[in-house]
C-alpha cells in the first residue's frame, strides 16, 4: 500500500516537472504567454525553479508538507490567473483540473509523504 503513496506523489508532480522543463526550452514563448495575462517577466525564472524543484522534492518525499502547500497555492493561483475564461470549455476544464490537483496537494500537506520517503528516513 505504501508504494501507492509514492505513485501518488509522482503522478501529482509529473505535470509540473514537465511544464517547468518545457518553459526552459520555450522561454520566449513562456514570457509572451505570461505577459499576455499581465504577469511580469521577472516571475518566469522563479516559476521554472518552483515547477522543477518542488516536484522533485515531492517525488523523493523531502519536506513534503511544505512542498505540497506551496504547490497547492501555486496551482490555485495559476487557475485564477490563466484559466478563468469559462466561456471556453477547455479553460473551464483546466480551471477544475487545477482545483483537483490542489486538493491532492492539500491531502499530502495534511497526511505527509508516507513510509517510503526521505522525510520518514530522516525522522
Amino acid at each position: 500500500m505504501h508504494i501507492i503513496e509514492v505513485l501518488g506523489r509522482i503522478f501529482l508532480s509529473t505535470i509540473f516537472l514537465l511544464e517547468g522543463i518545457n518553459k526552459i526550452f520555450n522561454y520566449e514563448g513562456t514570457i509572451e504567454f505570461m505577459e499576455s495575462f499581465n504577469v511580469p517577466e521577472f516571475l518566469a525564472i522563479p516559476t521554472i525553479i518552483l515547477e522543477i524543484l518542488f516536484p522533485l522534492l515531492l517525488i523523493i518525499g523531502y519536506q513534503t508538507k511544505i512542498c505540497a502547500l506551496v504547490l497547492a497555492i501555486f496551482t490555485l493561483a495559476t487557475a485564477l490567473i490563466f484559466h478563468t475564461d469559462f466561456t471556453n470549455q477547455m479553460q473551464l476544464i483546466s480551471f477544475l483540473k487545477n482545483f483537483a490537483i490542489s486538493g491532492g496537494f492539500l491531502i499530502l500537506f495534511i497526511n505527509g509523504s508516507g513510509k517510503y520517503s526521505l522525510d520518514q528516513k530522516l525522522n
